[in-house]
């Protein structure tokens, strides 16, 4: 293995009900209807996908617009305390102490380092991406074979870990070993789940002599 590279949301943030929950209620404030599979479709998009789509289902601004405002109610919402998932910080230390460690993440660049930066795990990843600097979200392979680029390494040599649908499946696409460490709320459909090369019930279960 040369590298591990982690999704934020839903592996080390429990952000997704925080995701779910700020753009429902900008949805509904400003003209839009949410859709019984919307928050399965978000998951995973880049901001330019989920602000388009966002106007797509009705919301009466332009997607900039919308991703603007829902991006800064994330930010204030993570002032109040970013809600990190069981074992996430103990987990990205351990590994770092014993290999590279990189970061493929849908959020935007803004909240990334604000986590981060909040969890005092910023040291610990050598090169963090965000699918606003590639061309395409996921599921798309771009924001892991970036990191890869980033980091300097083989994405073949790589172990990706994530927790959605479209997260597994761009891991996958980027040629990377897949962990899979499935969120209770969110679980990822059972095609995408059979992409991972291991399954795990949590974070604390994510150790050296696995990824080795």
């Amino acid at each position: 293995m040369d590298a591990c590279v982690f999704d934020l949301d839903g592996v080390l943030v429990d952000s997704e009900p925080v995701w779910e929950e700020v753009r429902r209620a900008y949805v509904a404030d400003h003209g839009g209807t949410w859709q019984p599979d919307t928050q399965t479709k978000l998951m995973g998009m880049s901001t330019g996908e989920w602000a388009a789509y966002l106007h797509e289902i009705g919301v009466e601004q332009e997607p900039g617009d919308i991703a603007r405002g829902v991006i800064d109610e994330m930010a204030a919402r993570y002032r109040d305390g970013v809600p990190l998932m069981p074992k996430a910080v103990e987990t990205v230390r351990r590994l770092a102490a014993t290999a590279t460690l990189g970061l493929a993440s849908s959020s935007p660049r803004r909240l990334i380092d604000v986590v981060l930066d909040a969890a005092g795990l910023t040291e610990c990843f050598a090169a963090t991406v965000s699918t606003e600097e590639v061309e395409r979200g996921k599921p798309a392979p771009d924001g892991y074979l970036e990191a890869a680029r980033r980091l300097g390494v083989d994405p073949r040599g790589c172990v990706a870990v994530e927790d959605s649908s479209n997260g597994l499946r761009s891991a996958y696409a980027a040629g990377m070993h897949v962990i899979a460490v499935p969120h209770p709320r969110y679980p990822p459909a059972p095609d995408a789940l059979a992409l991972a090369w291991r399954v795990l019930p949590g974070l604390d279960a994510l150790t050296p002599e696995l990824i080795r």
